[in-house]
């Protein structure tokens, strides 16, 4: 097998899949140039927690001699790819960031890591989070915070810190992330690729790492729409190991991302969304407004929509997510509470003063808030809007406790258990990347991503990469 390309780092999944099949490029040398990206820059970066070189290297012999068999699996066979520290893998540490669990080696893996393996995907890693998914950048912790290649004195944001800053800087094809509040869309925002949180069921969680079991999600994070497509139907589908899980069949994502979008109404919660009243950074505003243009351009019909339980959903999610938090960690944090990072320990703490009335008080603003929304989604397709109020902020200085205060523009889906993705709409004046976020009705995954796929193809905002090495 011989490649023509120099930057194999920079290659995308669904650029290096074509070559894998036809056999123009041996899926070694691909998952060679990548651990020779980490090897240069994971001193910078802090990304990587565990790399697993040697694995790598034989499972990208096996995939190399499966393909030269005529045993091509599809989109994923032989593309190297990276996990968030909280999916389980046999034989190989997960440590959730936490000294907690720093020695804990897991006997099987996670639904979502044994999946991605028999797709013929190449592990490379373990990724840096912040603390059991909450909260960050954490000093207190053992491993120091992932940093984004755009500015390496920026915050990836969190929790999925690491995965958001190994697929930005080429260190690989794509990364699972986990997502309670909007860890998956986050990160991707902040550092300018593409996250996707899938309808609550859609993907298995069994193996991983639970911070909240009712609005917890895991879910890909690519370069580009098309691979967050390939990758996610790697992963989806019903699971016995995990009772939550859908078995409703799973698409072909990837087939219907090129069809347009004339005729697409798209609604606009500007009330809660669009206003700089609670703090939205304008140059964010004016990025999504500009995509909101080219989205129009594109045939997509704008309305104007109101969902009033908006304001009361940041304070639902965080009540059960803590409550839930505390009601899973609440043995360690009685008997080995000195081990937790001085946040996660404060916050999960928090859970437990919580009460039954507050817990079922946040679930009446689910149901509630689950029932405007379903009567939104029968006058509009999707929707969408800032991913993030802020653009990544710098680590000096910077409060890690604000994540907790002011509104979230994501945690709307996490609470709704709604389909939701983050797809790169421009630049700060000082480079700091920004997310435009499309969300959907209950297992739409493929509308969403034919929204932001459209969005995507005609802004290009992914021709431009970090300016880190």
């Amino acid at each position: 097998m011989t490649t023509t390309n120099s930057d194999l780092h920079y290659l995308t999944i669904s650029q290096a899949g074509p070559l894998l099949q036809r056999q123009e490029l041996s899926p070694v040398e691909l998952t060679r140039a990548f651990l020779d990206r980490i090897e240069t820059t994971n001193d910078q970066l802090h990304s990587f927690i565990t790399i697993l070189a040697e694995a790598a290297l034989a499972g990208a012999r096996a995939a190399e001699a499966e393909i030269l068999q005529g045993h091509y699996k599809g989109p994923m066979h032989g593309i190297p790819f990276a996990l968030k520290d909280l999916y389980d893998t046999a034989d190989v540490r997960t440590t959730s960031g936490s000294r907690v669990d720093i020695g804990r080696v897991p006997t099987e893996d996670a639904t979502t890591t044994a999946r991605l393996k028999s797709a013929g995907g190449i592990l490379l890693g373990k990724l840096a989070m912040h603390e059991y998914a909450l909260g960050g950048p954490d000093f207190t912790t053992p491993f120091l915070p992932a940093r984004n290649p755009w500015n390496l004195e920026h915050i990836t944001g969190g929790s999925s810190s690491g995965s958001g800053a190994a697929v930005a800087s080429g260190q690989c094809m794509g990364a699972l992330g986990s997502c309670t509040g909007g860890s998956i869309r986050g990160p991707a925002s902040l550092c300018g690729i593409v996250g996707i949180k899938a309808t609550y069921g859609r993907v298995s969680r069994a193996g991983v790492v639970t911070l909240s079991w009712s609005q917890g999600h895991c879910g890909p994070m690519t370069w580009t729409v098309e691979d967050a497509a390939h990758m996610l139907e790697a992963i989806a589908g019903y699971d016995p190991r995990d009772p939550t899980t859908s078995a409703a069949p799973v698409p072909d994502y990837a087939a219907g991302l090129k069809q347009d979008i004339k005729g697409v109404t798209i609604g606009l919660p500007r009330h809660f969304f669009f206003t700089t009243d609670g703090g939205t950074n304008p140059e964010t505003l004016a990025a999504v407004e500009k995509g909101l243009t080219v989205l129009e351009g594109l045939g997509a019909n704008l309305e104007e929509v109101t969902i009033p339980s908006l304001e009361y959903v940041r304070a639902a999610n965080s009540v059960i997510m803590l409550s839930e938090a505390f009601a899973f960690h609440e043995k360690n944090l009685k008997s080995r509470a000195n081990e937790f990072g001085e946040m996660v320990r404060a916050r999960f703490r928090i859970g437990g003063l919580l009460t039954a009335s507050d817990y079922v008080q946040a679930q009446r603003v689910r149901k509630l808030f689950n029932r405007e929304l379903a009567q939104t989604f029968q006058k509009v397709d999707v929707m969408v809007t800032p991913t993030m109020t802020q653009p990544a902020a710098p680590f000096e200085g910077y409060d890690a406790t604000s994540t907790s205060r002011g509104p979230s523009f994501t945690a709307p889906f996490n609470l709704s258990g709604l389909p939701a993705i983050s797809v790169p709409c421009g630049f700060t004046a000082s480079g700091l990347p920004i997310g435009l976020q499309v969300a959907g009705k209950p297992f739409d995954e493929p509308g969403i991503f034919r929204v932001a796929y459209a969005y995507e193809q005609a802004a290009r905002w992914f021709e431009q990469r970090p300016p880190f090495m």
